[in-house]
Order: structure tokens, then sequence, then C-alpha cells
């Protein structure tokens, strides 16, 4: 039968894909719309197999928070150039991503591709528009967090988001500080909120470079773990949130600058993605 202009953009409109790739899929399809969008369909699967080993360097992170401020996620929608990081196509299906990752809260990445997108998952239609945009595309990291106050902050390129969650609030204006504390996440990227939270195997590597150090300098080896623990507390020191040097004000540690805000103000999560 023969294809009309008509048809092909009526096609367009239901899925997005190309002019030519809706003539194509109607061509085969023979006129049958479900066929021709069941084609495409399998287009954007062939185009995702076959781009699986690239790169996702590229894309946006975004963010969401609940009304009372209490819960929030940030998610990294990627994509292999910075072209395509700034399609309104692409930007809107990482806006529909978040939406429905934050309403349902799934425990991880597989779970989000799981949630119901129309009559398709949302992993069928990220497959979908890979096909459509030509470029692998992929949920690469999400991050809930849930506190007294949760502060969100995306970075100007979109590329970098953090989440901070803060305690003791006791009904202070924190915004501003939240903020804030969430630069300071962005720039200084902390390991942990404070030295509690350090991961032991960080604390065993910095202890045994500490003593490596010492021992290179000539020092005895009797002395080397007190001096590897010297260097462990500079380490808490420069790497723990609490602990840093306030960017906006160095004669501050993040703690401190907190407790100007209001006494006992402090942090306790904070969730910090990237790209690139």
């Amino acid at each position: 039968m023969a294809i009309t202009a008509q048809d092909v953009n009526k096609l367009r409109q239901m899925t997005g894909a190309g002019m030519m790739d809706c003539k194509k899929a109607l061509t085969e399809a023979e006129g049958d719309f479900d066929k021709a969008v069941e084609l495409l369909r399998k287009k954007g699967q062939k185009v995702s197999a076959s781009r699986a080993d690239r790169e996702t360097t590229e894309g946006v992170v975004v963010t969401r928070t609940s009304e009372d401020g209490t819960k929030g996620m940030v998610l990294a929608f990627t994509c292999e150039t910075d072209f395509v990081a700034k399609n309104e196509d692409f930007v809107a299906l990482a806006n529909e991503i978040a939406d429905a990752a934050f309403a349902n809260q799934p425990a991880d990445v597989d779970g989000i591709k799981a949630l119901p997108a129309g009559s398709i998952t949302l992993g069928e239609k990220i497959i979908e528009a890979t096909g459509k945009i030509g470029e692998k595309l992929d949920i690469t990291a999400y991050e809930f967090v849930e506190g007294e106050a949760v502060v969100p902050y995306i970075h100007s390129n979109s590329k970098l988001g953090v989440l901070v969650a803060l305690k003791n609030v006791n009904g202070a204006s924190v915004e501003d500080a939240g903020k804030d504390v969430a630069m300071q996440i962005a720039a200084m990227n902390p390991v942990a909120v404070d030295k509690d939270g350090v991961d032991a195997s960080i604390v065993e590597k910095e202890i045994e470079i500490g003593k490596e150090q010492a021992r290179q300098e000539g020092k005895p080896e009797q002395i080397l773990e007190k001096i590897a623990q010297g260097k462990l507390q500079k380490f808490f020191k420069e790497n723990t949130l609490l602990s840093q040097s306030f960017v906006k004000d160095n004669s501050l540690s993040i703690q401190q600058y907190l407790d100007t805000v209001s006494k006992g103000l402090t942090v306790s999560a904070f969730k910090r993605i990237s790209i690139g």
C-alpha cells in the first residue's frame, strides 16, 4: 500500500522517531501502525546492543525532593556526547525517569528500569530513545536520602549533583546553609561525613601509606605507627566533611560553620553523583 506523508508524520508523532525511519518502518509493516511501532522499537534494541560497549561520559544529573523537605533523590542519566546531553528530548526523558524513580523509590537502577512507562517499562523506553537518538543511553547512578531537612544542589553544568541531609535543625532556616555545605561537597568530594563514617579499608590503606612514607624518610621502625596515626588524623581533617575547612571561610570547619547557623546543627548524610 502507498505510504502517505500524513501516515509518516502520524507515526513520527507517536514515536518521536525520524521521518525516514518512520517511512521505512511503515513500508516494511505494510501500513500497519502497531507493527511499525514494534519495528522501530526493535531498531532501538539493535542500536542499543551495537553500542553496549560505548562509554557514556556525558549527560545530566537531576534531583527531586519531597514537599516537606525530608526526602531527596539524585540520579544520573547519561549519553555519549555533550550534543545529546543538551537535547530537549533527552532532558525530558531524564526528568520523566527522575519523577518515576522518586515516586516509587525502587532499590536500585534495575528497579527504576522495571517501572512502567505507559504500555512499556522505562528500560524499554530508554532502548527506544537509543534507537531514535543513535547513542547509548543509561541510568548510571541513583541515590536516595532521608533526614530532618534534605537540601539538593546541581552544579551549573548539570553534570554534578549533591544531596545533603541535616539533623538537629530545631526549626531553623537551613536552606542556605544546606546549599553552602552541598557546594562544599561538590568542590571537595569528602569521603564521609566524619571519621566514624570512613570505610575500614580506607583507614588501613592510609595507615600503610603513612608508615611507608615515614620509612622512606628514614624514621625508626618503632615510631612508624605513631607517625602513621598522625598522618591519618590529617587525612580525616582534609577528607571528612565536618572536619574540612569551609571553602567560604577557611577559619571555620564545616561543623563550626553549621554551629553558627544553629547550635548543634550537623550533617547526617550526603550523596554526591558526577558524570565524566
